[in-house]
């Protein structure tokens, strides 16, 4: 895989894939998912870390990933072995959990939340393990 060709993840550790920057800047959702399709054409199995958002995602670019995700609903269950929210805040991080198996459902991939980089670090490389 060329890293190279990533601006918006970080691919230096494949399998583990962690968002490189914050998603809230308009226009990003083309290269996210020009992105995304390279992760998945890839054919291996992998874990997304992304930080918690800390800005509104412009609609546009929010509705062409939820399109993207949508569309490749099953590819993305067999692939993304899960997505790790990394969130400090304990309340936010149950609320995050709450709407977890609806997001699952429309998207595919498990999704779970991590209070430090560390713990997600953790839960991504059990799942590569694991699977």
């Amino acid at each position: 895989m060329n890293t190279e060709d990533f601006t918006i993840h970080d691919v230096s550790d494949f399998p583990i894939v962690r968002l490189a920057r914050p998603l809230d800047t308009s226009g990003l959702s083309p290269q996210w998912c020009f992105e995304m399709e390279r992760l998945v054409r890839d054919g291996r199995r992998f874990v997304l870390i992304y930080p918690s958002p800390t800005g509104d995602e412009p609609f546009e670019d929010r509705t062409a990933r939820t399109l993207w995700l949508k569309a490749n609903r099953e590819t993305m269950a067999k692939l993304c072995l899960s997505l790790i929210i990394v969130e400090p805040d304990a309340v936010q991080r149950a609320d995050l959990e709450k709407v977890f198996p609806h997001l699952e459902h429309a998207f595919g991939a498990p999704q779970t939340a991590a209070e430090t980089q560390q713990e997600a670090q953790f839960l991504a490389a059990r799942l590569l393990v694991s699977n």
